[in-house]
């Protein structure tokens, strides 16, 4: 995905076929199932990443029993490092001989889940630079896909890879063919996010997909690593990607929506942005609201307090650098999917939130209330040892007070 998976996994490692709009959209709309033997759509749509290999891999079975997931990401399926056209773990690991992913897989498949697999990312190269066309770069995909029996697959089109005009027509174009040659087959693609939705390459990306004829389940984008500071900052470029969306395919808002995905970092990103458990809950509210098609993060090894508590000093693969519970995070995709976590007792607020991060707030969980600041639906702050909630938008109204609109909703002492 950004820069920090690069440097770690350099370090640690070196669709639903073509039916038609109204029947996709029916679809999502009555979670109908990918296949028999498979998730509903949603889960897939709600899988965070996780790195099978690297970055000290958390217990996928330990997080299905703690937060109620059900669906995995697994990155990446990447070139071989020293060349060639035929997928790999990180590079270094070839699929045709993997013991190991495939033990993961079984154990999440044993407990009633299941997992898409993501090729590309920030770090690496990429099938689609190596190999000759779309349709070789489709037959190193299938291998992965064939060798796990996978029902989805999720395409992370990013620098370098998405620079490259061929490379990225290879990859849409394997896309489009293993989305026609296996039925069912849940695709996402997913690219970098900026203020107004992404990019000149990303939207590149998007016009070759069109000159292809192809439409995965979603294209998602990455608002972090680019200057956002927030959830309202992320609203605003899933609002701007929705017109850009709009404006490429000739779609009307509800079918953008209905085509477009979030894919967020949990805690602090590697630029030193901060996004905390409220800053989750109001994008995850944005994309319940405007019926969006994917919510996802990276990533699960960093869904986890840092331990002796970093909270404000740097940027890991395997902790998130701010307050929180083991799989606080993992929780809002289950949401997202329509299923409830189970509940579990908060872990005790660390003494050294970060100063500027939405989740500090004292001895509160919650980012303290600021003025001046903007704050949307759902979003959660602490003030005077409570924590408080939004119920609209609102600037400016202090918690606690009568105000004028009575925004806040008290949630007690924190």
């Amino acid at each position: 995905m950004k820069p920090l998976r690069a440097l770690l996994c350099g370090a640690a490692s070196a669709a639903l076929a073509a039916a038609g709009l109204a029947s996709f959209v029916a679809g999502q709309a009555s979670g109908a199932t990918v296949d028999a033997a498979g998730l509903g759509a949603r889960w897939y749509a709600a899988a965070p990443y996780l790195m099978p290999l690297d970055n000290d891999p958390p217990d996928a079975p330990a997080i299905m029993d703690a937060t109620g997931l059900k669906a995995f990401q697994l990155a990446f399926v990447l070139a071989p490092d020293g060349g060639g056209c035929s997928p790999t773990w990180g590079g270094t690991a070839p699929v045709s001989s993997d013991t190991a992913v495939a033990g993961v897989i079984s154990a999440i498949r044993a407990k009633g889940g299941d997992v898409s697999v993501s090729a590309g990312g920030y770090g690496g190269t990429k099938l689609g630079q190596n190999c000759s066309d779309a349709a070789a770069t489709a037959a190193a995909y299938q291998q992965v896909i064939t060798k796990y029996g996978l029902k989805a697959i999720d395409f992370d089109l990013e620098e370098p890879e998405y620079e490259n005009t061929a490379a990225i027509s290879h990859e849409i174009g394997a896309a489009k063919i293993l989305q026609r040659n296996n039925p069912g087959l849940y695709v996402s693609v997913t690219t970098a996010g900026t203020a107004d939705g992404t990019g000149w390459f990303g939207k590149q990306m998007l016009n070759e997909a069109k000159s292809q004829g192809f439409v995965p389940d979603n294209f998602s984008i990455m608002p972090f690593d680019g200057g956002f500071s927030g959830a309202s900052a992320q609203t605003s470029a899933l609002t701007g990607f929705n017109s850009i969306l709009q404006s490429t395919f000739g779609w009307d808002a509800a079918t953008a929506y209905a085509h477009e995905g979030f894919s967020g970092m949990n805690g602090r990103s590697d630029s030193g942005e901060f996004f905390s458990q409220a800053d989750f809950q109001s994008v995850l509210d944005y994309a319940t609201g405007h019926n969006m098609a994917r919510f996802t993060f990276w990533s699960l090894n960093r869904d986890r307090q840092c331990t002796p508590p970093d909270n404000n000093g740097r940027t890991s693969g395997t902790c998130s650098s701010v307050p929180q519970a083991a799989w606080d995070f993992a929780k809002y995709a289950v949401r997202f999917a329509g299923a409830t976590p189970p509940t579990s007792p908060s872990s005790p607020s660390p003494s050294s939130p970060p100063p500027s991060s939405p989740g500090g707030g004292g001895t509160c969980a919650a980012a303290a209330w600021t003025p001046g600041a903007v704050y949307t639906q759902g979003n959660e702050v602490s003030h005077n040892g409570h924590t408080y909630k939004a119920k609209w938008w609102t600037r400016d109204e202090e918690p606690g007070t009568t105000g004028e609109w009575g925004v806040w909703q008290d949630e007690g002492a924190c």
